[in-house]
């Protein structure tokens, strides 16, 4: 009588570990070239806070000295009282505050309306609102000048903060397309729900539409500080009086008075433009993600 034994159990090979190497050296020359292009681009700023932590017979000498040596902290707080930068940036502040809300909300409702409803002409008035990409700013710079003139609102806040709250005006049309862009990647059976279940548009707009397009928002509202951070224009067409100047105004002010003061010049600046490089370096990756998802329709 034979025996019958179970064939032998075949021995388990290993799994065979998968080839990193070009993978892991290709992220790496990435990583490299990114910073090889990083580096021009930051130059300028480097350039910026050395000279300003300089003295002024330090700043020009042959080769260039990176690191200062003493370091000259006083720059700052010299220039920065030199004049009243402190009344400039609480002005700067208000406008940009008052613009960037101003701009957000006006900008997308226009968008909702052209995105999410329907309504007879909306292509052709969204197609004329686009027109308003091409007409120069110079264009109309006399009549809305003469305009506040009328109105009395020279040397006052409202020449640079009204056009806000009119989608649109003060270069709202590339806001409002880009938030239509951004409205339309959302799906439209939120809405349809939303209306069976009783909501209204307006309830829509702020309980769907405007929650999921966060990134949008916030580049939008990145897109409106800087461009009212950096106006100088403005302030200088509307503005006369010295405690209503912004923080460009009077940065133009104090060049022109401490033009040889070279570390204190570039101390002023330094500090007008850190504000800037501050938001983008914390909102860089809503930043991103909202630049890239808009025009992207499911």
């Amino acid at each position: 009588m034979t025996t019958l034994t179970a064939p032998p159990r075949p021995k388990s090979v290993a799994p065979v570990p998968a080839r990193r190497g070009p993978r892991k050296y290709g992220k790496a020359l990435t990583y490299v070239a990114l910073t090889a292009g990083a580096i021009p681009t930051l130059l300028p700023f480097v350039w910026l806070l050395r000279s300003a932590l300089m003295q002024d017979s330090q700043m020009f000498i042959a080769p260039p000295q990176w690191i200062p040596d003493p370091f000259q902290w006083s720059n700052f707080t010299e220039a920065l009282t030199a004049q009243p930068f402190g009344r400039y940036f609480v002005n700067t502040v208000v406008i940009a505050v008052v613009s960037v809300v101003g701009t957000v909300l006006t900008c997308s409702i226009a968008a909702f309306s052209f995105s999410r409803l329907r309504w007879r002409g909306r292509n052709v008035v969204f197609a004329l609102l686009l027109s308003g990409v091409m007409l120069p700013y110079a264009v109309t710079l006399i009549p809305t000048f003469v305009m506040w003139q009328e109105l009395g609102a020279l040397d006052t806040i409202l020449p640079l903060t009204v056009p806000s709250w009119f989608a649109g005006a003060g270069g709202g049309v590339f806001n409002v397309f880009l938030l239509r862009q951004f409205f339309l990647t959302i799906p439209f059976e939120l809405d349809e729900a939303a209306y069976i279940d009783g909501a209204s548009p307006w309830r829509v707009y702020w309980t769907i539409v405007m929650p999921l397009s966060k990134p949008a928002i916030i580049v939008v509202t990145i897109f409106t500080f800087i461009g009212t951070w950096n106006d100088f224009l403005g302030p200088l067409l509307y503005l006369n009086s010295e405690e209503n100047y912004t923080l460009s105004l009077g940065l133009a002010s104090f060049q022109s008075i401490y033009i040889t003061q070279w570390g204190y010049l570039m101390a002023a600046s330094a500090a007008v433009i850190a504000p800037i490089i501050a938001l983008f370096f914390f909102l860089q990756r809503y930043f991103i993600e909202g630049v890239t998802l808009t025009g992207i329709k499911n």
